[in-house]
């Protein structure tokens, strides 16, 4: 087992700045080279303090600050437009850092696209509902709108 310092979001293991046991294959071969995590020394145990403060700035506050924004964010609808052919299959794919634009163009509180979560690549016109995580207890169902451009 490897013991490492997540320096991402990674689903199902942890957030940055937690320090965790996995699979030597795993963190050899998927998690370091992605820059995700690094390894776990000494010195590194230092570097975690300043990982976690800068979470902190970034993510919502309160359970009851991320729950208005889950409110927000599932009362009005996301339109995002992209180029697309004739059948109205997109050129290229719908991106999380476009749906982050287009929900803070939109008037809502601005979202990290690290958060966002979409289930299959968006890559043709339609609506589509992604999950954006506020919260590690709150998570909103966004509707986004896929239009020709």
């Amino acid at each position: 087992m490897a013991k490492i310092i997540l320096t991402h979001e990674v689903t199902g293991l942890g957030a940055p700045g937690d320090i965790v046991e996995v699979k030597d294959g795993y963190a050899r071969n998927y998690l370091i080279p992605r820059s995700l995590a690094t390894p776990w020394t000494k010195g590194a145990e230092k570097d975690v303090s300043a990982i976690r403060r800068a979470r902190k700035a970034r993510e919502i506050a309160t359970l009851d600050d991320a729950k208005a924004v889950r409110d927000s964010l599932q009362a009005n609808a996301v339109t995002v437009s992209a180029k697309s052919g004739e059948s109205g299959r997109l050129f290229g794919a719908v991106t999380t850092a476009e749906i982050a634009a287009a929900i803070k163009a939109a008037g809502a509180p601005a979202v990290d696209k690290r958060k966002i979560e979409v289930a299959q690549a968006i890559k043709s016109t339609g609506e589509y509902t992604v999950h954006v995580r506020l919260h590690p207890e709150v998570s909103a169902a966004v509707t986004v709108k896929v239009v020709a451009a």
